[in-house]
């Protein structure tokens, strides 16, 4: 810093707070220091260059840039997009990255591919973005059971719905529970040939679009009623999160093997398989459910916002 005078270093801060903290125009700051215009440029310039002004410019894009390819490094992810979110509000955080995961896949989406997809106030964000591209020769198919239009506000048909009509295709749809009672209901289902086929277009699309639900009281899963006292113990005791309705733990393994059973969808090792497995989640209370879904390897590509993946690879370190 250069000697400046007194009187002169009070005139330098005075300008730089009327113009950077209080927003005045650099006339009204004249009138108001009784200076001429050019003085209070001078003025300001030399906030600058004595130090007594700093800027810094925060680029969210770049943020973002960083995180994605850590993100992708650490977890050996195919794909990451990071979404910018301007708060950490729940609702706030899945209108975000359930735009950019519609554009992802609205992108990725060609002639022949056959999209599966899950169920959600998140999915739903996703569908609700979804530009339209019609494709040809290809299907979107539900991936996994749902609950009752009473227990939800957004059924899953509904999200099916949307997908179909965004590429222009035919939607196929599991009008099925998300769990039954006994193993043997699930069973005599699939002996029904039309239950049958959207079970193996769910196992055989190549593009999987889904979210993970965390075990939280407000669950719309935890909350209908399919599950038995000791389950829901070992739910709320073991498991991190649930894709598909299935349940699984911190390293991603299934966390109730009985329950599986009797869980109507797509398996969680076929997400595995797919081409595009396309894991859309995030929010604070998603961070855990994200973590063992990546540690057990359902999903190739990651769509989450900037905070959750900044927590993410905490958890790394």
């Amino acid at each position: 810093m250069t000697l400046l005078d007194n009187d002169k270093i009070k005139k330098v801060i005075e300008a730089a707070k009327l113009y950077y903290q209080l927003d005045y125009s650099q006339n009204e700051i004249a009138d108001a220091l009784g200076v001429s215009r050019p003085t209070v440029s001078r003025l300001l310039q030399q906030a600058k260059a004595e130090g007594i002004v700093t800027i810094e410019i925060k680029d969210p894009t770049e943020d973002v840039a960083v995180l994605r390819n850590l993100l992708k490094e650490k977890y050996q992810l195919k794909n990451v997009i990071v979404a910018f979110t301007p708060t950490y509000e729940e609702s706030i955080v899945k209108k975000y990255i359930g735009q950019a995961a519609a554009a992802y896949v609205t992108e990725l989406a060609k002639d022949g591919d056959t999209i599966g997809a899950s169920w959600g106030s998140t999915m739903y964000q996703v569908a609700l973005h979804l530009k339209s591209k019609s494709l040809i020769n290809s299907f979107v198919v539900q991936l996994n059971g749902g609950v009752s239009d009473a227990d939800v506000q957004i059924s899953p048909s509904e999200i099916v719905h949307l997908f179909g009509r965004a590429f222009n295709v035919t939607p196929y749809f599991m009008y099925l529970p998300a769990i039954v009672d006994h193993i043997l209901v699930k069973q005599s289902m699939l002996t029904d040939r039309h239950i049958r086929r959207v079970m193996d277009m769910g196992k055989g699309a190549n593009i999987a679009v889904f979210t993970a639900g965390s075990p939280t009281p407000d669950s719309v899963l935890i909350n209908s009623n399919y599950f038995r006292e000791e389950e829901l113990e070992i739910i709320k005791t073991k498991a991190v999160g649930d894709i598909c309705s299935r349940y699984y733990d911190s390293n991603g393994e299934i966390c109730l093997p009985s329950l599986n059973d009797r869980t109507v969808g797509i398996e969680l090792a076929d997400l595995r398989t797919k081409e595009h497995s396309i894991l859309v989640a995030g929010g604070s209370s998603k961070v855990n459910a994200i973590y063992g879904a990546l540690r057990g390897k359902y999903g190739n590509t990651l769509v989450t916002d900037q905070i959750t993946a900044k927590a993410l690879l905490k958890k790394l370190d």
